[in-house]
C-alpha cells in the first residue's frame, strides 16, 4: 500500500494532471489519436489499483464494433481501457461525479438514462454516431454489475436501437464481439466466493467502501477476454445475437474462474 501511494502521488498525480490538459485539447480539436492517452491512463491506473491485466484474444479494428462485456467492479473499465481502445456506455450519474465525470467526458463517454424511455434512444443515437466512424463501444450488456460467479442475462434493447441508429448513421453492419471480464487470482491464489465480495461493486456497498476495499486489498489478477465478433447486418435479429454473446461471456467465466481456459493468453 505504501509504494501505490507513492507511485499515486509522484508519478500518477503528476501524469493526470498533464493528461486531462493534453486530452481536452486533442477532443476539443478532434484529433484521431484521442484514444492515446486514455489508454495510458487506464495503464498507470492499474499499476496504481494493483491489477494485473492479462488479455485473451484482441477487440476487433477497422470496422463499427459494440463489444457486449459481463460487469463486476468499476476497475473493469480500468482493466478493458488498458488493453483496447474503447469508449464506454455508462448510467448517467456518472457525468456527474467529481473528477470521474471529467475524465469519463474525456475519453467521450456515452451516458444513459434509465429513468426515462427517451433516453435509451439519445444513447443508441451517440452510439451509432460513434460507431459509424469505425470506433469501438463497450457495453455492459447485463445493465448492472454481479459479484463475478455468473453471469446475468444480457438485454437486447440498446443493441436493437443501436443498430438502427447504424443504419441512420449510414453504416451497413456492426461487429457484435462478445467481452468477458474475470478476476481469477487475489497475491497469486484463486479467488474464493467471499473474496468475490472484495471486488465486486455490490448494491449493498457505498462507494467509499468499494472503493476503500479495492485500494487497501492485494493484487488482483483479473482476465480481459474478447470472443470472435459476428455481424450484425442490417434487418438482423439483434435478440439472436445477443443471446449468443451473452452465452460465450457465461461459458468463458465459468472456464476463467475454474482455471480450465485453454486459449492463448499475453499478460500486460
Amino acid at each position: 500500500m505504501i509504494l501505490r501511494s507513492l507511485f499515486f502521488i509522484f508519478i500518477f498525480v503528476p501524469f493526470m494532471i498533464l493528461a486531462i490538459a493534453l486530452q481536452w485539447i486533442i477532443v476539443t480539436l478532434r484529433l484521431p489519436f484521442w484514444t492515446v492517452i486514455p489508454r495510458l491512463f487506464h495503464r498507470m491506473g492499474c499499476i496504481f489499483l494493483g491489477l494485473r491485466v492479462t488479455t485473451i484474444g484482441k477487440a476487433a479494428t477497422g470496422r463499427p464494433t459494440l463489444l457486449l462485456s459481463n460487469h463486476i467492479s468499476w476497475t473493469d473499465i480500468v482493466a478493458i481501457g488498458s488493453v483496447a481502445e474503447v469508449t464506454f456506455v455508462a448510467k448517467q450519474e456518472v457525468g456527474k461525479w467529481p473528477l470521474v465525470g471529467l475524465l469519463a467526458d474525456l475519453q467521450k463517454t456515452i451516458y444513459v438514462d434509465r429513468t426515462r424511455r427517451a433516453g435509451t434512444g439519445r444513447t443508441a443515437e451517440a452510439m451509432g454516431q460513434h460507431m459509424a466512424g469505425g470506433n469501438a463501444v463497450v457495453l455492459f450488456a447485463e445493465g448492472q454489475s454481479d459479484i463475478g460467479t455468473h453471469v446475468l442475462p444480457f438485454r437486447s434493447a440498446l443493441v436493437g436501437a443501436a443498430q438502427h441508429a447504424m443504419e441512420a448513421a449510414g453504416a451497413t453492419d456492426v461487429n457484435i464481439q462478445p467481452l468477458t471480464v474475470a478476476y481469477t487470482k487475489l497475491q497469486g491464489l484463486p479467488v474464493s466466493r467471499n473474496e468475490r465480495s472484495l471486488i465486486a461493486w455490490i448494491k449493498s456497498k457505498s462507494v467509499k467502501q468499494n472503493i476503500r476495499e479495492i485500494l487497501s486489498g492485494p493484487v488482483k489478477d483479473v482476465t480481459v477476454a474478447f470472443g470472435a465478433p459476428q455481424i450484425l447486418s442490417a434487418g438482423g435479429n439483434r435478440k439472436t445475437i445477443t443471446r449468443a454473446a451473452e452465452n460465450e461471456v457465461r461459458a468463458t467465466l465459468v472456464s476463467l474462474n475454474r482455471g480450465t481456459a485453454q486459449l492463448k493468453s499475453t499478460q500486460v
